[in-house]
């Protein structure tokens, strides 16, 4: 295989992920094939061991390779049948979390520059009414950022700002019809399950592998819709393969669904960059991402959103477009500031360093 480096590109690191994993994902390189040593790697590239081990150790965190000892690295992605590797092993015991979902340590000198900022800058504009789907400001900050930190390409008026995760969950059912039959994590986050139950939906409870719900757990399913927190889902930790991802978008186009994709907390991975997450693998529009600032900045903001894809955006407008926004004016404006200067990215920089750490 011959990869190159462009001096005025990307970092270098990124740039040969980037060429193996489309390598991988083409089928230039199969499942089981053995990539090319770090030294080689090196001579090929003119890149250092650090930066050739930085590459394959994304590629590791992602599922698409995976290092043997004294071996070298070989690909483990298999798009063929997409079936986990860990139907086929022994369960591994799960990682479970006690308590709640864990939050970031934002610090408050900058939420608090920024809110008097906001106040100073925007005067009586705090008070005015927000548009139903969010202040046009906040989305178009969070399509750019999305864009550039994990790939997500959405426009602004694909974006819904609510108050947290379970608001929007009710959107959801209410948008794609409380007669369907659903189907979640088991385990998963509690307030997931009780959420539907309020809202009397029927939803089933798909068991966890090694890698994401088991594969015969999906076949034997009859739900049309999958909820799944595909990074260190809670609380069992797990996070889904990227094979895995690619068979739960097989499964929602067969049966004509959809896929709620809950990514609470993939920002704070140790990895050197934000893992793919289902919606930006998506080609057919069937995945609802959604996401909050709880967990990143403070778990008193109680600002989620979700990126409905393009084919529901008029259904949405229809259906729910009178639902007034129920986030403050104020708060908007002020995640919107700490998008926009960069202290945001800039936290999420200094936690996923400091978790690199203590790894």
């Amino acid at each position: 295989m011959k990869y190159s480096i462009n001096k005025e590109g990307n970092f270098a690191y990124m740039q040969i992920y980037e060429q193996i994993k489309k390598d991988i994902v083409s089928g230039a390189l199969s499942f089981g094939s053995k990539l090319p040593s770090k030294r080689l790697l090196c001579e090929e590239t003119g890149v250092s061991v650090i930066t050739a081990q930085h590459a394959y150790s994304i590629l590791c965190d992602e599922g698409y390779i995976e290092a043997k000892e004294r071996s070298g690295y070989f690909v483990i992605y298999k798009e063929s049948d997409f079936l986990s590797t860990a139907d086929f092993h022994s369960e591994p015991s799960p990682v479970v979390l006690s308590g709640e979902r864990a939050e970031s340590d934002f610090p408050f000198s900058t939420l608090a520059k920024t809110v008097r900022k906001v106040l100073s800058e925007k005067g009586e504009e705090v008070l005015k009414k927000s548009p139903n789907q969010g202040l046009s400001e906040l989305r178009a900050s969070i399509a750019k950022y999305l864009l550039r930190s994990s790939g997500v390409d959405a426009k602004a008026e694909q974006i819904v700002i609510g108050a947290g995760a379970e608001y929007l969950y009710g959107l959801i059912l209410q948008l794609l019809g409380k007669d369907r039959i659903y189907a979640l994590e088991d385990p998963s986050y509690e307030k997931i399950s009780q959420v539907y139950s309020a809202n009397g939906v029927k939803f089933q409870m798909l068991k966890m592998g090694r890698n994401g719900i088991k594969t015969t757990e999906l076949e034997k399913s009859n739900a049309s819709v999958l909820h799944i927190t595909p990074f260190n889902s809670f609380p069992s930790g797990i996070t889904a393969s990227v094979s895995k991802r690619q068979e739960y978008l097989k499964w929602a186009q067969k049966r004509e669904g959809f896929i709620i994709e809950d990514n609470y907390s993939a920002e704070l991975t140790v990895s050197k960059k934000n893992e793919d997450t289902v919606f930006a693998l998506s080609k057919s529009g069937r995945v609802i991402y959604l996401n909050t600032f709880s967990q990143t900045i403070a778990p008193s903001m109680r600002i989620g959103y979700m990126v409905l894809p393009e084919r529901l955006v008029d259904d949405f407008k229809e259906i729910l477009g009178f639902y007034s926004c129920t986030v403050p004016v104020l708060d908007q404006y002020v995640i919107t500031e700490l998008i926009e200067s960069g202290d945001f990215e800039r936290h999420i920089n200094r936690v996923r360093r400091k978790k690199r750490k203590l790894k």
